[in-house]
């Protein structure tokens, strides 16, 4: 990158909720947090996560510490859109947040990016934008997403650590979004950049199909 150039930052929404898994975003965000460091990364595109709840009230995960959200899912007006819209797991389908699901209807269609980990993408079937898409989720929960979304036009992949169908990329179990991550890096700044913060990280990832899980799982 050009000195005389300033890094094109793209606003993340991660998108919170009580009981979310934290490492389903942390691993994502650790990744992406390298090319904001100075001196570490030369990319010309910088991703800047927004921290956004149902309420200002602290968000209790599934397990770690409490996080505060910096906005709630209400406060983004229509004259507002994310580029990149992160959707964690951790939510079954009555406890997600209206709030959140209409969050997701207003932002997604216009979104350069949409991610989900684990059943985040049980998330965004609830949202009702994975219509006519390929899409993947965690192993344990599979068959149950699977038979709940049968009218939804979803074609869930079984085996796959993540899949990508037009912007719309959707990873497996918790890990999984961090080698979905990696990929999604290599896909916005270029493979040498994204394999040095892999190896910064000390991160072994998989491949998209490279997943093992199916087969312990029955699914494959």
């Amino acid at each position: 990158m050009s000195a005389h150039n300033s890094p094109k930052i793209l606003k993340l929404a991660l998108c919170l909720f009580n009981d979310v898994t934290a490492l389903d975003f942390q691993g994502p965000l650790e990744l992406f947090g390298f090319i904001a460091r100075p001196n570490v990364i030369e990319a010309e595109t910088l991703i800047k996560p927004v921290y956004l709840g149902p309420s200002p009230d602290p968000i209790k995960p599934w397990a770690g510490a409490p996080m505060i959200p910096t906005r709630t899912y209400d406060s983004v007006g229509e004259d507002e859109q994310f580029d990149i819209i992160l959707i964690p797991g951790g939510a079954r389908p009555k406890a997600t947040p209206q709030s959140l699901l209409s969050f997701i209807r207003r932002q997604a269609p216009g979104a350069k990016y949409v991610l989900s980990v684990c059943t985040g993408s049980w998330i965004l079937a609830q949202a009702g934008v994975l219509h006519g898409k390929r899409a993947t989720t965690n192993k344990a929960d599979f068959k149950t997403i699977r038979d709940t979304t049968t009218d939804l036009g979803i074609t869930w992949v079984a085996k796959a650590r993540w899949v990508v169908d037009g912007n719309y990329w959707t990873s497996s179990g918790v890990t999984a979004g961090i080698d979905m991550a990696n990929a999604f890096l290599t896909h916005l700044i270029g493979e040498e950049p994204a394999n040095q913060i892999r190896i910064l990280a000390e991160a072994n990832v998989r491949g998209e199909g490279d997943d093992d899980f199916a087969e312990i799982y029955g699914l494959a």
